[in-house]
């Protein structure tokens, strides 16, 4: 066993006896990892309730060879997640940030950009920051970091260019856009406006300087919605769960 330092927040907690639980985090140094953390319902000790959901924290832990739980010795608080106000949304946001990290990285495989993407998204919904847009950007932006962002520029069959223009055809099952070719025959294929498509281009550009000046339109939003859930639930095989709730993300 080697003795690892991390910063994390926790992403699910479930108990494991009276007084302690298994943890999962999302690191930065490490990706996701699953510990046991002996004592972590006891108010006091050493994890001085820094264990609640979507806190971030600074751990300690000894990583184990096998396939067994890490052993969580010790993690210090450096920021809950507090929503704004009384607000709903907000905490909704930040549970489906925490489902959508555990639920698409594997253990150990590090994405420190990802972890700040999320750290960012977190800390944004915390100040009252539009919930509606950040959450889509981290949807778009988390899947640009783990290879799955679907084509929204070329036809995912043959690579040509499609023509942004209008209404273009979506396959949910296949990654992206279709010619119209490549469209015929096939199944789970949505018809979304070229601007929908423009817009979830300019959210998934990490490098993005003006993605905060977008304004979702409603006329947009239960078009994006649509097309994100259905792309999501594809790719995980289920809905998240989540995602009952999303309606609520207006703002």
């Amino acid at each position: 066993m080697s003795v690892e330092q991390a910063t994390a927040l926790v992403l699910k907690t479930v108990d494991f006896s009276e007084t302690s639980l298994v943890v999962t985090l999302f690191t930065r140094e490490f990706g996701k990892i699953q510990g046991l953390a002996k004592g972590g319902k006891r108010l006091k000790g050493p994890f001085d309730s820094a264990l609640d959901l979507l806190a971030l924290c600074r751990i300690v832990f000894l990583r184990k060879s096998s396939e067994a739980l890490d052993l969580l010795t010790e993690a210090k608080l450096q920021r809950r997640f507090r929503p704004a106000g009384r607000d709903l949304s907000s905490l909704y946001a930040g549970y489906y940030v925490a489902e959508l990290l555990n639920d698409l990285t594997d253990q150990y495989d590090p994405h420190p950009e990802l972890f700040d993407l999320a750290e960012g998204t977190l800390a944004a919904l915390s100040a009252g920051e539009s919930v509606l847009l950040h959450t889509v950007r981290f949807e778009l932006c988390m899947l640009h970091l783990l290879g799955h962002l679907p084509s929204l520029t070329a036809c995912v069959e043959c690579g040509s260019e499609v023509s942004l223009r209008g209404r273009v055809a979506f396959g949910q099952a296949h990654g992206g856009v279709l010619c119209s070719r490549c469209r015929e025959g096939k199944q789970e294929v949505a018809s979304v406006s070229a601007g929908t498509l423009r817009l979830m281009q300019e959210l998934a550009r990490l490098d993005s300087p003006s993605w905060r000046r977008i304004d979702i339109d409603a006329r947009s939003r239960g078009e994006l919605r649509g097309v994100l859930n259905r792309y999501l639930a594809h790719l995980l095989g289920r809905k998240p769960k989540m995602h009952r709730y999303l309606g609520l993300l207006t703002t």
